[in-house]
């Protein structure tokens, strides 16, 4: 737990170091431009294809005739907005933490280990396609997580647990795999995933829910349209911030935790002794007596 902690509050205080609020600019550049493009061509069509579905369901239209009996009807004004946010933030969280992972995570294990780990050797466990190919893989077994999950959402309960525990693990996997690629071979790896696969899983569900706090920003560009161009990369740049913590926190927890097992496997290694030198058997001397 003391290691959990300590690697937080340090992660923290790394964020404002400026060369990591410099570093965390071209995430927010290139997601921002993805996002604007894909908004400039495809927004309009994604509105008027969720208005015709809904315009077309009985159940929303028998809704919009009861919150128009209440005067609250300029609602509807806003549910097609929301839905597609709804839509696209997942992708937008996906995008932003694999921009984070592949650009900046290199630079911030690098960061660390020369303030921190200086003395730990570099084993070069994992190439760099080996993490893209894992990162890769663990967003599309997470993205059919989402999909298949999603009639859960409609309980209560579940939809605060299910999306961050999917979003929990995919942190955890991808942040965990980068902080180790560079100094941990692949058993040490296995090795420290499995002893603390607890308190990452618990470090990546934390960061899924602080992932949450953008969404509330990037929402809010549907109802003040005019700030709606400065919400929107706001929201992304906190994205970015709150993936380069998860970072940095995973780093300095995955180091610590590899100097620690190293540490025990030098202690317990049992000493070579030398063998003591070959003894002679003993040959029995006959004393001849010559006459």
């Amino acid at each position: 737990m003391n290691l959990l902690f300590d690697s937080f509050w340090r992660a923290a205080a790394y964020c404002l170091r400026p060369r990591v609020m410099l570093m965390s600019v071209l995430p927010l550049v290139l997601v921002v431009a993805m996002a604007l493009g894909l908004g400039y061509f495809y927004w309009d069509a994604a509105l008027d294809q969720v208005r015709r579905v809904l315009e077309s369901s009985t159940f929303v239209n028998n809704g919009w005739a009861w919150l128009d009996s209440m005067g609250l009807g300029r609602i509807k004004i806003y549910l097609a907005p929301l839905i597609v946010i709804f839509c696209v933030t997942p992708v937008i969280v996906v995008v932003s933490l694999l921009v984070v992972a592949l650009l900046m995570t290199p630079f911030l294990v690098r960061l660390v280990a020369l303030r921190r780990f200086a003395d730990l050797e570099e084993r070069k466990g994992a190439s760099f396609l080996h993490g893209l190919f894992w990162s890769l893989g663990s967003t599309a077994a997470a993205l059919v997580a989402m999909v298949l999950s999603i009639p859960l959402w409609f309980v209560p309960p579940l939809v605060l647990v299910i999306p961050p525990l999917i979003w929990g693990w995919l942190t955890y996997r991808v942040f965990a795999f980068d902080a180790l690629a560079l100094h941990a071979d692949a058993r040490e790896r296995r090795i420290v995933f499995k002893r603390h696969r607890m308190q990452l899983l618990g470090m990546g569900v934390l960061a899924g829910y602080l992932g949450a706090a953008p969404s509330l920003v990037w929402a809010s560009g549907v109802f003040f349209a005019a700030a709606f161009v400065i919400l929107v990369p706001l929201a992304i740049w906190i994205y970015t911030l709150i993936f380069a913590f998860s970072s940095l926190w995973f780093t300095h927890y995955c180091l610590t935790a590899l100097q620690e097992l190293r540490r025990e496997e030098a202690v317990g290694t049992p000493m070579a002794v030398p063998e003591p030198p070959l003894a002679l058997p003993a040959v029995p001397v006959v004393l001849t007596t010559l006459e």
